[in-house]
């Protein structure tokens, strides 16, 4: 049998994954599924001859295939911006060729357009109430400025009054006082010496005793006059001119104190104004933000194109309809996708069998189903440190990797979506002993082939290397032109691997 050739048939392809399964088996240390290499305790009649494969040597070709799909390098994906839920009310047809900024889906933003109205209206009113409240506050700043200017005159007109009182009038009421006294005393004087001269004429009979009793009278006013006076002058000093000094001295304390209540009831009264100024200004930037969000929303309810390319509808589960106008979106979902045309890369599923051999940069050749005959260069772009998820849920035994290959070579054919198969080039062996993968058989922890004898078969450990989906390289325990079994003889029993720590903990839940 020659070795593997660099490609295959499209009907080989199909069996691609069952074999490189095979390959894992026999090299990551896993029993052979029964599906690819039958149970080795199928009867047979005693004494047939087991079909077998001879050992070969020659140049191998390390190759992994697998089959894909084509996607494009880079694509835009448009998602529903619109809170919650909302239908779609026009939307450009899939395929269709659309240039930078072109309307592509136009959300129903109704209900949106209403409360911007809204929001515009209550927005004024809340532009009215910042304006109340500003001017209020600047005119409660002015009263605060009289107040205070007021209670600065009421403090400076009490001062004066006690400077004026202690530099003049205290000294005038004395001075008054005592002049007072002086003009009582002056006249008893003369109302003394009227009634002495008086009673000298009445003795001589030139005074009528009407007119004696007369001076009598006037004597005695002047005397209780200058009583008067004194008396007035005592309670003056001792009395009225220190009450009066202390009444002013507490209009100045009353006026200074009453200046610092107007300083601190200004204070008072304008942090209720700066308080209603705050949260006029913070409900303003509130409702603000709402009607810029609401224009936000009715802008993204028109989706624009941000490059050129064609339209290519989001797939959506089975239980929902497919993206079409009339149809309901949530936000965040995705409606529709634009691809570049700039660039494709094919992406396919690894078998973790084969993950070790596939390197980041390996060359690689592309073929497409519905480009017969063409064949693309590429080089490996990324391979995925865990395993696909969905692969995963439809089968847990089954443990795929994504791999991403770019495309260097173009072709005006290449569609996002094409079905593809990759060819990743691992290693060219010039000299390499092999043997078809299903000579090779796993029986615990030691990796065996049988070789044909006339006694029968016999049993071999050997030691292997590269391999690929049909092939698989021997380092040891064969030689060339011996022909080893394609199935292991009846009644062979393997031992089953160990499972690893993490698989068994999930098989035991």
């Amino acid at each position: 049998m020659p070795p593997a050739s660099r490609s295959f048939p499209a009907r080989r392809r199909s069996g691609a994954l069952a074999l490189r399964a095979v390959v894992a088996i026999a090299l990551g240390g896993v029993a052979l599924l029964s599906a690819v290499v039958p149970a080795p305790w199928k009867t047979s009649k005693p004494g047939k001859t087991e079909q077998g494969a001879p050992v070969r040597r020659g140049p191998l070709h390390i190759a992994v295939t697998a089959s894909g799909n084509l996607k494009a390098a880079e694509t835009v994906r448009m998602t529903s911006g619109v809170e919650g839920r909302t239908t779609i009310l026009a939307l450009a047809p899939e395929g269709t060729q659309v240039e930078q900024g072109q309307v592509v889906c136009e959300l129903d933003a109704s209900a949106l357009v209403e409360q911007r109205i809204q929001q515009t209206i209550t927005v004024g009113k809340a532009e009215a109430a910042l304006v109340k409240a500003t001017q209020a506050r600047a005119i409660q700043e002015s009263q605060n400025k009289s107040d205070g200017d007021k209670a600065d005159r009421v403090l400076a007109f009490a001062e004066e009054d006690l400077k004026m009182f202690l530099e003049g009038d205290r000294q005038l009421e004395l001075e008054k006082s005592q002049q007072a006294i002086d003009l009582a005393q002056e006249e008893e004087q003369r109302a003394e010496s009227r009634l002495s001269w008086s009673q000298q004429l009445s003795e001589k009979g030139y005074l009528t005793t009407l007119e004696l009793e007369a001076d009598r009278i006037s004597e005695h006013r002047s005397t209780v006059l200058l009583q008067q006076a004194t008396r007035e002058r005592e309670l003056l000093e001792r009395y009225k001119l220190p009450r009066r000094e202390s009444e002013l001295r507490a209009a100045v304390d009353e006026a200074r104190l009453e200046r610092e209540r107007v300083v601190l009831q200004s204070g008072a009264r304008l942090v209720d104004f700066d308080s209603d100024v705050r949260s006029c200004t913070a409900s303003l930037e509130l409702e603000r933000e709402r009607l810029t969000r609401l224009e936000s929303q009715i802008d993204k309810a028109k989706l624009r194109a941000p490059s050129a390319g064609y339209i290519v509808y989001a797939q959506r589960d089975s239980d929902e309809p497919p993206i079409g106008e009339g149809v309901e979106v949530r936000e965040r979902e995705e409606i529709l996708s634009i691809p570049s045309s700039d660039g494709m890369v094919a992406e396919v599923k690894l078998h973790e069998s084969v993950l070790k051999q596939v390197e980041v940069g390996q060359e690689c050749k592309i073929t497409v189903d519905a480009l017969p005959g063409t064949v693309l260069a590429g080089r490996v772009d990324f391979v995925a440190m865990l395993p696909d998820q969905n692969s995963r849920w439809s089968n847990p035994n089954l443990r795929l990797y994504r791999c991403t290959v770019g495309i260097t070579g173009a072709s005006p054919g290449l569609r996002p979506g094409m079905s593809c198969s990759v060819e990743i080039e691992i290693e060219e062996l010039a000299d390499a002993l092999y043997v078809p993968v299903q000579a090779v058989f796993r029986d615990g922890t030691r990796t065996l082939s049988f070789v044909a004898s006339d006694d029968g078969a016999e049993q071999r450990e050997v030691r292997i290397g590269r391999y690929t989906e049909l092939w698989v390289q021997i380092l040891e325990g064969l030689r060339e032109e011996e022909t080893v079994l394609l199935q292991a003889p009846l009644g062979f029993t393997p031992t089953p691997s160990e499972p690893e720590p993490g698989e068994r903990k999930r098989k035991s839940s």
